[in-house]
């Protein structure tokens, strides 16, 4: 669900969340297509797969059946990552490196790859007296089913303290 809504896309959870669990199935097929064949690609391959099934499922399902804007429940583009993991097992040779230092490459350019795609989502708009961002104005004009509200962050410009947490 972190990976669905524009809304959602937050600075803290969907940047830890998503790169954790999407690294297991590019390790896996790279680990198994360097062992087997010496092909240095299987991360990026992987990514290519989801990433296209993941567009396929956004376009039909939320487009196609409920109208919701392909802005805004596009997916996360992993990739730099997947390039990453696939440059530094090449160049490597070694599992170890590759699971330590391409990992590590694997979550930290996440978020600066898919900042393109969302900072437009992140500009700040005054809205009936309320400063919030374009995704957040999104998340109240196209209402989802079954959303769990209490899990959905609005952050008030008037709450924001100097140690970048919103007070309670």
């Amino acid at each position: 669900d972190w990976d669905f809504w524009s809304d959602w896309k937050d600075r803290r959870l969907w940047v830890t969340v998503t790169p954790i669990v999407l690294i297991t199935f590019p390790a896996a097929v790279q680990a198994v297509l360097w062992e087997r064949f010496r092909l240095p690609f299987g991360a990026t391959i992987v990514i290519l797969g989801l990433l296209l099934g993941e567009w396929v499922n956004r376009y039909f399902n939320f487009w196609g059946w409920t109208y919701f804007p392909i802005n805004f429940v596009f997916p996360a583009s992993l990739i730099p990552g997947a390039i990453l993991l696939d440059v530094v097992l090449m160049l490597s040779g070694s599992y170890l490196f590759t699971a330590v230092i391409g990992g590590m490459a694997w979550g930290l350019v996440f978020y600066p790859g898919n900042w393109p795609i969302i900072a437009p989502l992140h500009v700040p708009v005054e809205y009936n007296g309320m400063l919030m961002s374009v995704a957040d104005i999104q998340g109240y004009h196209y209402v989802r089913t079954g959303t769990p509200e209490y899990i959905r962050m609005v952050e008030k410009g008037t709450l924001r303290t100097f140690g970048k947490d919103v007070a309670p």
